[in-house]
Order: structure tokens, then C-alpha cells, then sequence
């Protein structure tokens, strides 16, 4: 399955559902309906191949992506609006009752989907 690493404090907003709008300047590649494995990290993985010891927290699935708007802020948690990013709305909320240690690294990634064989999830949205 597909991974998507994210940093402190944004997976945790997002896992319990109150950051609804991740903002990045890229276009994902996933299929609407795709389930993602939402990992958080400490660090901003800059570059590619980079990566580092992360925390599985729910699992995700995208709706539309657009253009990231001013009155997007605080559905993204976001403290500042910049043209020309992309909006990602997260549409639905699979979280991990018993989060786990697991890869992270940039952008997406693929990850074994076997480690989420002892996962207990809560759909929160």
C-alpha cells in the first residue's frame, strides 16, 4: 500500500480529524478511493531517499485536490496562505488504535500492507 509520511504535529491533527486539508506543491498520484497509510515524523524529508523512523497512525483516503485558498487556513491548520499549492482534501479517517513504528520517508512510498495485520482502526470520518 501506499504511504505518505507527514510531519509532527499534522498526522495527529489529521488522525483525529482536525486538520481536513493537507497542503503540498505536488500533485498526488493515487486513485480516488485509494487507501494511504498515514505515517508521522519528526523531520521535513527534503530530499529524495531520505528517511527515518516514523509512527503509523490511520489509514486515509484522498477527495479533491485544488488550489490551496486563503479561507483553506484553518482546515489545513495551516498559519499562513501561499499561492500556487495544491489542497488535498482528506476524505475519509481510519485511525490506528494501537499506532506503531514503521518507514518514513518523501512522498509517497510503497510499505508491505502486512504490518497493519495487528491494527485495530476507528473510523473518525
Amino acid at each position: 500500500m501506499k504511504a505518505l509520511s507527514i510531519v509532527w504535529p499534522a498526522g495527529t491533527q489529521i488522525t483525529n480529524g482536525l486538520k481536513t486539508l493537507e497542503i503540498r506543491r505536488w500533485q498526488p498520484d493515487v486513485r480516488t478511493g485509494e487507501e494511504i497509510l498515514l505515517v508521522e515524523n519528526e523531520h521535513f524529508l527534503t530530499v529524495d531517499g531520505q528517511e527515518e523512523v516514523g509512527t503509523a497512525l490511520a489509514i486515509i483516503t484522498l477527495g479533491e485536490i485544488r488550489e490551496f485558498r486563503q479561507d483553506d487556513i484553518p482546515k489545513a491548520c495551516a498559519s499562513y496562505y501561499e499561492a500556487g499549492w495544491l489542497a488535498w482534501e482528506i476524505k475519509t479517517i481510519k485511525k490506528i488504535e494501537n499506532p506503531f513504528p514503521t518507514r518514513a520517508a518523501r512522498k509517497f512510498y510503497e510499505i508491505d500492507d502486512s504490518v497493519l495485520n495487528a491494527a485495530r482502526l476507528i473510523i473518525i470520518l
